[in-house]
């Protein structure tokens, strides 16, 4: 099955893969990353100027609905130290965050979980930086 394309600032690649090359010294391979190394290999890298206001980007904040529960939750995509999820701040490193990055408002993600999938459908973007010029 082909996927579709996601779209990643430059900004946000360029900070990505400093973050990646820091873990890449641990001696344990994390598998959970896996999902976002491919994300990445697979992303069209645009400007940060020209990014869609409707994509997910580091820092976006969304309303999400889980396609399993019919749940639906406001959760901003963070980097790791900013994590808490009590407040709905998910890390680009956890399964969910690497699943989201670089995906539209309608679209769903997917990522593996010892159950089975999960999927969560993108109902809203209610902040991403690069609409209000923070890049």
């Amino acid at each position: 099955m082909t996927k579709k394309p996601v779209y990643i600032t430059e900004y946000d690649i360029q900070r990505l893969m400093k973050l990646l090359g820091g873990i890449q010294h641990c001696s344990q391979k994390r598998a959970d990353l896996e999902l976002l190394i491919e994300e990445m290999e697979r992303a069209v890298v645009v400007p940060s100027e020209k990014m869609s206001e409707d994509v997910v980007t580091l820092n976006t904040r969304m309303r999400v609905k889980d396609l399993e529960s019919s749940e639906e939750t406001t959760i901003q995509l963070v980097f790791p130290n900013d994590e808490d999820f009590e407040h709905g701040k998910i890390s680009i490193l956890s399964p969910i965050g690497a699943a989201l990055i670089g995906y539209s408002k309608g679209d769903t993600a997917e990522w593996k979980v010892p159950s089975g999938f999960r999927h969560l459908r993108i109902e809203e973007i209610t902040y991403q930086p690069e609409a209000d010029g923070l890049y």
